[in-house]
C-alpha cells in the first residue's frame, strides 16, 4: 500500500482541461519530484491533494483510506501538509508564532473554561522544534520578517513538522535563494525522508530536484509524460520530457 495514491484525477475550469486523467504513487519516506513547465498543472494537482480543488473525476487515496471527497482541514488532520511558494507567513510575528499560526494551543481557565492562547507553550515546544531540526535562527522571538528567504523557508518547514505529518508538498521552496540557504532546505529534505515523511517537491530547479529526489514525475499539459527513477534518467532526458522534445 503506498503512502499517496492517485488514479486517473481530472480537473477543468470552465472548457480548460488542466488535469488528464493523472495516475501516481508515492511511497511513505520517498521524496518526488513533481516538474513540468509553468502551467503544466503541477499546483492544481497538489490541490487536488490537499483539497482546495475538488477533481471533477477520479480517486485520491491517502494512507490506504479514500479521501477524495474530504475537505482541506480533515486531510491536514490525517497528515497531509503543503508548503506553499509564498510561505503563507505572517512576517510581524515572531519565529514561535508562526509555528503555531492558525493552530495555537490554548489554556483552559480553572480547567474547564476556554481561555488565552497558551504562549509560554508556543515557545518551548516551537524552541524544542527548531533545536531538533538544527533550524539557523537569532531567536525565536524574532519577527520573520526580520529573517532571510531561506531561514523562512525553515521556518516553514518547522511549522508543517509540528503536526507531524505523513506527507509535505513544498511548492519551489529553493527558490530565490542562496547556496547554503539551498542546502539546508535539501538537508531538512532528506531528514524528512529518513523519519518516514513523504515528501512531493514541485521545482524548476533541476539540479536541486537531483540531489533530493529518487523519483522524478513530468507533467505535460495536464498529463503525465513521464515517471522517472533517478538513477534511470538524466537532466538532459528530464528537459526533453518537459519541453515536450522527447522522441
Amino acid at each position: 500500500m503506498s503512502l499517496l495514491e492517485l488514479d486517473g484525477l481530472e480537473k477543468s475550469f470552465g472548457p480548460v482541461q488542466v488535469l488528464r486523467g493523472v495516475t501516481l504513487r508515492l511511497e511513505a519516506g520517498e521524496v518526488l519530484g513533481l516538474l513540468g513547465d509553468n502551467g503544466a498543472g503541477k499546483s492544481t494537482l497538489m490541490k487536488c491533494v490537499t483539497g482546495v480543488h475538488a477533481a471533477d473525476r477520479g480517486t485520491v487515496r491517502f494512507a490506504g483510506e479514500d479521501v477524495t471527497h474530504l475537505p482541506p482541514g480533515e486531510r491536514r488532520r490525517r497528515g497531509i501538509e503543503m508548503i506553499y511558494q509564498d510561505l503563507a507567513l505572517a512576517p510581524q510575528q515572531d519565529v514561535a508564532n508562526n509555528i503555531f499560526l492558525g493552530r495555537e494551543p490554548t489554556r483552559r481557565l480553572w480547567g474547564l473554561l476556554p481561555g488565552h492562547v497558551d504562549k509560554a507553550r508556543i515557545d518551548r515546544e516551537a524552541q524544542a522544534m527548531v533545536d531538533r531540526l538544527g533550524v539557523r535562527v537569532p531567536s525565536i522571538h524574532i519577527p520573520v520578517g526580520m529573517l532571510s528567504g531561506g531561514q523562512q523557508q525553515t521556518v516553514a518547514i518547522a511549522r508543517a513538522l509540528t503536526f507531524q505529518p505523513k506527507l509535505v508538498i513544498m511548492d519551489e521552496p529553493t527558490a530565490a535563494l542562496a547556496v547554503r540557504e539551498v542546502n539546508s532546505v535539501l538537508d531538512l529534505i532528506a531528514r524528512m525522508a529518513a523519519d518516514g515523511i513523504g515528501v512531493i517537491l514541485i521545482s524548476h530547479r533541476l539540479n536541486d530536484v537531483f540531489q533530493a529526489c529518487s523519483r522524478m514525475v513530468v507533467l505535460q499539459r495536464g498529463a503525465v509524460a513521464a515517471d522517472l527513477a533517478r538513477a534511470d534518467t538524466t537532466m538532459a532526458e528530464i528537459v526533453s520530457y518537459i519541453v515536450g522534445a522527447h522522441a
